[in-house]
């Protein structure tokens, strides 16, 4: 069989099978549409058998000569990204499908340095929450958003699916449905649930997303599903209050999540506890936070270096 139906039958699997979300199959088909098109263009390849090692190699020294219109090459972690779908893809053609084809074990991933986490301290903090004016709607839904995303830790593609109906504000819990379809409980904050209830009490629509837009024509058609927040609409609205506070950084919803996790650690929680509020598989990814808020080390270095005053 030729590649291309196969692709296809690949990122249905995903979808149906693994739960994987829109997001992720919409990322696997650019990731993979570029090594078919690549493929086509400059090989002879025209079956799953055909690919080799060579062609691999050459493959990986396209994307790391590629450039965009302006010039700019493709992030480390970004071409490793192109991999990681092809390793999954050719898995997929071996375990699944028994077709024969390069063993993705044979293609090994390059080394990147650990991950930089950004994140606020509590005084960044402070200032971004307090930034919106809640003096109307539009001000209390930002409040909200703001209060929600750094109480839950709540990844923004979570947060813009939330509906009203889930949110509990007397236990200040819900559930909410994560990356590969993994369900698990968040909590609220008493001042994240104080300004959901007063964004909710102040809205007069009955519409059933949690947070929706005030711009644009209002559609009213299935419970105004068509009025729900989207994902690059809480980025502009996070991006704006953080310019409007002067936070010398990009802050994105992620930052949020990414400070959400550093201060329960900083405060003394386990990461179990912090891996499971986040929702990550492994607790190597919730790893990620730990060289930056142990207090142990810390601690010991006060108690302990020469040049520290008092000891």
């Amino acid at each position: 069989m030729s590649l291309e139906p196969l692709v296809d039958d690949f990122l249905e699997y995903l979808e149906v099978e693994r739960g994987r979300s829109a997001l992720t199959i919409r990322e696997y088909r650019h990731y993979l549409k570029r090594f078919h098109d690549w493929v086509t263009a400059n090989t002879s390849v025209t079956n799953p058998a055909e690919i080799n090692l060579e062609i691999i190699r050459r493959y990986r020294l396209y994307l790391a000569h590629l450039r965009d219109k302006n010039g700019t090459p493709l992030k480390r972690i970004t071409q490793t990204y192109h991999i990681i779908a092809l390793r999954a893809f050719l898995r997929y053609l071996l375990v699944q499908r028994d077709i024969p084809t390069l063993s993705p074990d044979k293609i090994e991933l390059p080394k990147l340095g650990s991950r930089s986490v950004s994140f606020l301290n509590s005084e960044q903090i402070d200032r971004l929450l307090n930034s919106p004016k809640i003096s109307n709607e539009v001000g209390l839904r930002d409040k909200a958003i703001l209060e929600t995303l750094f109480s839950t830790g709540l990844r923004v593609s979570e947060l813009v699916r939330l509906n009203r109906d889930q949110i509990n504000l007397d236990r200040k819990e819900f559930g909410v449905r994560g990356k590969g379809d993994k369900l698990r409980v968040v909590f609220l904050s008493d001042t994240a649930a104080h300004w959901l209830e007063r964004y909710l009490r102040a809205r007069k629509d009955h519409f059933k997303p949690l947070f929706i837009r005030y711009s644009g024509r209002v559609d009213t058609k299935k419970d105004g599903e068509k009025m729900r927040l989207t994902a690059r609409s809480v980025q502009e609205i996070v991006s704006k209050y953080a310019k409007r506070c002067g936070l010398p950084m990009e802050v994105t919803p992620h930052t949020l999540r990414h400070s959400f996790a550093t201060d329960l650690l900083i405060s003394g929680a386990d990461l179990r506890s912090v891996q499971e509020m986040l929702g990550h598989e492994s607790i190597r990814t919730t790893q990620i936070y730990t060289h930056i808020t142990n207090r142990h080390l810390k601690e010991v270095h006060q108690t302990y270096h020469s040049r520290n005053k008092g000891r």
